[in-house]
């Protein structure tokens, strides 16, 4: 990777890509410093602390730790992934947003592009309302007045949609996905302090020295296994007849239908433990219940650090990544391309059969990436179980979500570079 980097920076114009890059992290990481006014920011980061298992917590942890603090960027790029998400379900559900993102061409793609912003702008509005309802209640602003209740949630709105804005800027003049480096710039700046609280607990000893190898092992291996399945994938072998136009022959090459293992990303992850969240949530808001009733026993059997809890939360994830493949794979769709192009996968014939078989090798590469996401999001639960740190119950999903932008990004520089070879060898 710093390899890559480094080849990229001695072309002058991947330089001013990386540079512009940079210029607008910065730009991201002085907004996360900066407070909303009328807040006790002490007071919000100590109830974010003890509300970390909760989806408050995964909030915080998206955000790099300026859902705590209460600053302008507090709502990050949580309400664009959210609308983007809402948007691409919605695209399949209602027919003329699936034909405007099938045959719209760039157009269309402008138009969905449009629609995803202003979905942002509605996600932010509720989450600033709720985020200025949640501070109010408990007591964390410093004054309750109209105006300055309107500065609040005006200054979380206008900070969201700066972010997606940035974001679009990286993703037009800068390398990679926008939003996804900002996603990655605010995990990893959490980084110091974790560190640095690793490094005080064990020097207090309130942390073993073991607990603590036990830790930078257990995500040591989580980087390997992510680095290996996020390349893998499953290849089938597509043959196309040949066919005459005129007086030339046009086919008969072989080619393959790649099928990425992990195609889903980290999205099944996100989901299910937004799911597997609400309890312990909606339980955070109210009164402790008493010792022996239903409900303790519930509270109890969906904290993170429960064996219940990891069942069903690898559970869900399993459900949810089938549902993305299903979403982003269609077997019949896929072959009835292959049967228009006059392709055919050897020893099956176009059609059903085809996309039945189609379906079958999805199924069993969506299980297999559907466990190895399990294992990413577990690993650190089990983990945090035995150093009791309930904080690494959300580990899996930052290091899945770096790894895998850091990966992507080093194969945008160097199909970047790739293309710059090509482009002076013809000239």
């Amino acid at each position: 990777m710093i390899q890559t980097i480094r080849k990229a920076w001695g072309i002058p114009e991947l330089r001013k890509k990386i540079f512009f890059t940079a210029l607008i992290l910065l730009i991201f990481r002085i907004g996360n410093a900066i407070p909303v006014p009328y807040v006790d920011t002490g007071l919000m980061e100590n109830y974010i602390n003890q509300m970390s298992t909760t989806i408050l917590g995964l909030y915080n942890v998206m955000s790099g730790g300026a859902f705590a603090e209460a600053t302008i960027f507090a709502l990050g790029v949580q309400p664009y992934i959210n609308s983007s998400i809402i948007i691409q379900l919605l695209t399949i559900a209602i027919p003329a947003l699936s034909r405007l993102a099938r045959e719209g061409g760039e157009e269309g793609k402008k138009k969905i592009q449009s629609i995803t912003r202003y979905a942002t702008i509605a996600i932010a509005i509720l989450q600033g309302w709720g985020y200025y309802m949640l501070m109010s209640r408990y007591g964390i602003l410093r004054e309750t007045h109209v105006w300055a209740a309107l500065v609040i949630i005006v200054s979380f709105i206008a900070g969201s949609a700066f972010v997606m804005w940035m974001g679009e800027q990286i993703t037009e003049f800068g390398i990679g996905n926008g939003i996804s480096i900002i996603l990655f710039a605010g995990i990893l700046s959490r980084v110091p302090n974790m560190v640095s609280s690793m490094v005080s607990g064990i020097t207090a000893g309130t942390l073993k020295w073991w607990m603590a190898l036990l830790v930078v092992v257990g995500i040591l291996l989580l980087v390997v296994l992510i680095t290996w399945v996020n390349g893998a994938e499953r290849r089938i072998p597509v043959q196309y007849a040949k066919r005459q136009v005129g007086r030339k022959m046009y086919g008969g090459q072989a080619s393959t239908l790649p099928m990425k293992v992990n195609m889903s990303g980290v999205l099944p992850i996100i989901f299910a433990q937004s799911i597997a969240m609400i309890i312990p949530t909606v339980a955070a808001f109210l009164p402790a219940p008493k010792e022996g009733s239903f409900g303790y026993w519930l509270v109890n059997a969906v904290d993170s650090k429960s064996v219940i809890y990891m069942i069903v939360y690898f559970l869900l994830i399993i459900a949810f990544s089938y549902f993305y493949a299903s979403i982003q794979f269609n077997p019949v769709e896929i072959s009835n391309n292959l049967k228009k192009n006059g392709g055919f996968i050897p020893g099956f014939r176009p059609g059903k059969p085809t996309a039945d078989f189609i379906r079958k090798v999805l199924n069993k590469v969506t299980m297999f990436g559907a466990i190895y996401l399990g294992i990413v999001a577990i690993l650190p639960l089990l983990i945090g179980k035995i150093v009791d740190q309930a904080a690494l119950s959300i580990g899996g999903t930052s290091v899945i979500i770096v790894v895998g932008v850091a990966l992507e990004t080093v194969q945008a520089l160097e199909s970047q570079m790739l293309m710059r070879q090509y482009r002076g060898f013809l000239e």
